[in-house]
């Protein structure tokens, strides 16, 4: 979890050193963290996908409450290329076991499987995460006995491509409907370009002056909760490689909660990347929602 606070620093704001290119630095990767419990404690379970020249492959961590590694798991293209496995090992002098099929998993462009497939992580032959559509598969080949999950999905972080448009599929509550995100900004030859973002084709955010506003935030409204929009474009604008530009949409159960506990939204001269970090984790402290972060990244 480290790592993905890490990424809403002033210094993680560039996603790769500027002096490399993007296609061998902007990985076609997406990591989505999940709250659970582990021995009645908090915990976070974070899982990468990830898609390159080699294959696919698969990361599974398990933070305490304060961040700290319990244990973590890469699989490499080498052994994800074989559909179904299982890895085994330990945490807080338990074990944990992590079972994966896709063997008939369905993928979009993307890294991350749609459909057809399932990952589960066991602690103690208690399943604290289950993804995917393959339900009873999961549950008969882990030995597991099925009971209502306790995993909350509560953030991903993604990397997009394009030229003009960039497009992603995101929801933003744990069990909330998908939506078609859409970013679109046209910087080339533009003296004064403009930055829409539209879900589900409707245009929800505008901003004009975009060399003047190239950071910002803005408040959409999505499935009828607040979701606080961060922008900041300054690479596309002024780096001297195209670089990327990081959104991030931040939903809310309640916005007086989130404009109370977060007092950099309130003063839009402060640059927001430099308190996300603190914004995130006090959202997820006070259970305020969801955090979408978006990399975008200019195809030459």
């Amino acid at each position: 979890m480290r790592d993905f606070h890490s990424c809403f620093g002033e210094n993680g704001v560039q996603v790769a050193d500027s002096s490399s290119s993007t296609s061998k630095t902007a990985q076609n990767l997406v990591t989505c963290v999940y709250q659970s419990r582990l021995r009645g404690k908090s915990c976070l379970i974070t899982v990468t996908w990830s898609k390159n020249l080699m294959g696919r492959g698969l990361s599974v961590g398990i933070d305490d409450s304060t961040s700290q590694c319990l244990c973590k798991v890469d699989i490499k293209p080498s052994l994800f290329s074989k559909k179904k496995g299982s890895k085994s090992l330990e945490a807080d002098s338990s074990k944990v076991d992590i079972f994966w099929d896709l063997s008939s998993a369905k993928f979009g462009s993307g890294p991350e499987p749609s459909e057809g497939f399932f990952l589960a992580v066991v602690f103690d032959r208690e399943m604290i995460l289950l993804l995917g559509d393959l339900r009873k598969e999961a549950y008969k080949k882990t030995n597991t006995t099925p009971a209502p999950s306790n995993a909350i999905f509560i953030a991903k972080r993604e990397n997009i491509f394009g030229k003009r448009v960039y497009t992603t599929k995101a929801r933003f509550s744990d069990n909330g409907p998908f939506h078609d995100v859409t970013i679109e900004c046209d910087t080339n030859g533009v003296t004064d370009p403009c930055l829409m973002i539209r879900i589900d084709s409707k245009m929800v955010m505008q901003v004009t002056r975009l060399r003047w506003k190239f950071r910002g935030n803005q408040t959409i409204v999505v499935d009828g909760l607040p979701v606080e929009v961060f922008w900041d474009v300054h690479n596309w604008l002024f780096g001297t490689n195209p670089g990327n530009a990081v959104f991030m949409f931040q939903s809310c159960l309640s916005a007086e909660k989130l404009w109370n506990s977060s007092h950099i939204l309130s003063d839009p001269s402060i640059l927001p990347w430099s308190s996300c970090s603190q914004i995130f984790k006090d959202s997820q402290l006070q259970g305020l929602g969801f955090s979408l972060i978006l990399y975008a990244w200019k195809n030459e």
